[in-house]
């Protein structure tokens, strides 16, 4: 295993660590290029990690927000993971319209991934088969191990190609937009945050278990030799030695 883990006494004191990390990295590349680029998960767990970002200093005029992963839900509906971060981070930070790369869930779900797709080749400016290379990529763990919105069992895991596509998510009755394995592994850092009780056995499984993405996709990284860091809070951490 590749990654760093750090843990931490709860859930507040390990966001605000994945928030400084994440900005860390962030104006690091932003001393060397002219913009930087940053692709975020949602959930419940960023909320804190959103708000203690936008409470930093960082120009966020030169910081272009893409999602990792979105519900097939209008951008005004509570599940939405655009309307947290607009609420927690976007708007406290002012962050410039142009530089808020949303997934257009409103749309059927495969014309929202084919959007997606090619607003991500436009902006990065890609030749037919090559992947983006986000500076920095935020992902989450779900309860069952799941990443972005890769779970388990989906064979778009095993898809090292393409850029996003919609996935059905049969245990949610849900459809979600989401970034493929190989444009996650592409990314120059990847910072996971993971918090709560309900994480401990898929974070033990993923860290410590037979690696197996295809059965824990939040594995993915961790064999590649992905830049990597883990940020856990007790409840999170209390199944590893």
């Amino acid at each position: 295993m590749t990654a760093r883990l750090h843990r931490f006494p709860d859930p507040l004191a390990a966001a605000r660590a994945c928030a400084h990390e994440i900005l860390s990295q962030l104006r690091a590349v932003l001393g060397s290029k002219d913009f930087a680029t940053l692709a975020i998960s949602g959930g419940n767990s960023p909320a804190p990690m959103f708000e203690e970002m936008a409470r930093q200093p960082v120009d966020w005029s030169r910081v272009h927000l893409f999602w990792v992963d979105e519900r097939a839900v209008p951008a005004s509906h509570p599940q939405s993971n655009y309307r947290l971060a607009r609420k927690c981070l976007i708007d406290p930070a002012r962050v410039p319209h142009a530089n808020v790369h949303p997934v257009e869930a409103e749309c059927a779900p495969a014309e929202a991934a084919r959007r997606y797709e090619d607003h991500i080749r436009d902006f990065f400016g890609l030749a037919p088969g090559v992947l983006p290379r986000f500076d920095v990529i935020h992902r989450g763990i779900g309860a069952d191990a799941h990443t972005a919105s890769l779970f388990p069992g989906e064979p778009l895991i095993n898809d090292r190609q393409g850029l996003a596509a919609a996935v059905w998510v049969e245990k949610l009755s849900q459809w979600r937009i989401t970034l493929l394995p190989g444009v996650l592994l592409n990314a120059r850092f990847t910072a996971v945050l993971a918090s709560g009780e309900d994480k401990a056995e898929a974070v033990r499984e993923v860290i410590a278990g037979p690696y197996d993405p295809l059965l824990r996709p939040a594995q993915l990284g961790l064999r590649e030799g992905a830049a990597m860091s883990w940020f856990l809070d007790q409840a999170a951490a209390q199944g590893l030695e």
